[in-house]
């Protein structure tokens, strides 16, 4: 990427037809079997496939299941008047964040309604922070967008490299994926709102499922496996490219293995402190 022209650098892509291919030379026919299964199933993944596992009909109206402590509608967790507030509330939020769309997504998202509202817990990255999730209808009730709001904190970096000049950090964060990624989520934006308690927030926003896929790493052999990690490079050094000083990365890594090694020395200790952590 360092040879590159800038526009080289910010058109360069990976496709999911090419990974595969090059699976074809490297593999088995078992695990170009796993893989394809794999990339059929993360294409699944969208607000439809929430829709039908994620809701039900109540009253003759398309509700959010229960299923906690991982997912919560709202009528669970507050009554009357605080209720009406939280509603009112994630109205504001999806209001707002409008506006931080391109128009044509923008105009797009203008065409669906708020149906129903829950608070979903999600990954450890993400403890103790509030994220909901929203369910939008289109012309009819076949028609869903499944929008997740997160809220952003502090980045942990800030302590060392100082605060980011964005207004908010859900734009910090969004602004970090607009810049990374080949192709983000065409409903990622962000808000910055004062919430009904009185404190104010950062949110940003994005489909609940958007293709998204995991590889299966405890399957692969090691031959998938270096092909695996030849993708996960690809997709590292090319969100370095687009968001740091690709040249500069070149000639601080060198020609040597030292940067290699070092990176292997890490992998190998961390994996020691996990155990350590573990026993």
């Amino acid at each position: 990427f360092a040879a590159l022209t800038n526009l080289a650098v910010w058109y360069a892509h990976m496709d999911v037809e090419a990974a595969i291919k090059e699976l074809q030379t490297g593999v088995g026919a078992a695990a170009r079997k796993r893989a394809e299964a794999n990339v059929a199933k993360a294409r699944t993944r969208d607000s439809l496939q929430a829709f039908n596992k994620l809701t039900h009909v109540v009253g003759g109206q398309r509700r959010i299941i229960s299923d906690p402590p991982l997912v919560q509608p709202i009528e669970e967790l507050f009554e009357g008047v605080e209720r009406d507030q939280i509603l009112d509330f994630m109205r504001t939020v999806i209001r707002r964040y409008r506006r931080t769309l391109p128009s044509d997504r923008r105009h797009l998202l203008e065409d669906f309604r708020l149906a129903d509202v829950a608070r979903k817990v999600v990954g450890v990255g993400s403890v103790g922070t509030r994220a909901w999730i929203v369910l939008m209808l289109g012309r009819d009730d076949t028609d869903p967008l499944f929008l997740q709001a997160k809220e952003a904190e502090a980045s942990v970096l800030e302590e060392f490299v100082g605060r980011s000049d964005r207004r908010s950090h859900g734009q910090r964060v969004v602004h970090g994926q607009h810049l990374m990624q080949a192709s983000s989520d065409i409903f990622l934006g962000w808000d910055h709102l004062q919430g009904y308690d009185g404190v104010e927030r950062d949110f940003y926003v994005r489909q609940l499922r958007d293709w998204k896929g995991a590889a299966l790493v405890d399957t692969m052999t090691p031959a998938t496996m270096a092909i695996y990690a030849r993708i996960c490079a690809n997709a590292l050094v090319r969100a370095h490219a687009r968001s740091g000083d690709r040249i500069a990365i070149a000639s601080y890594l060198g020609s040597s293995d030292a940067f290699d090694r070092a990176l292997v020395e890490f992998a190998e200790a961390y994996a020691d402190q996990n155990d350590r952590d573990y026993d």
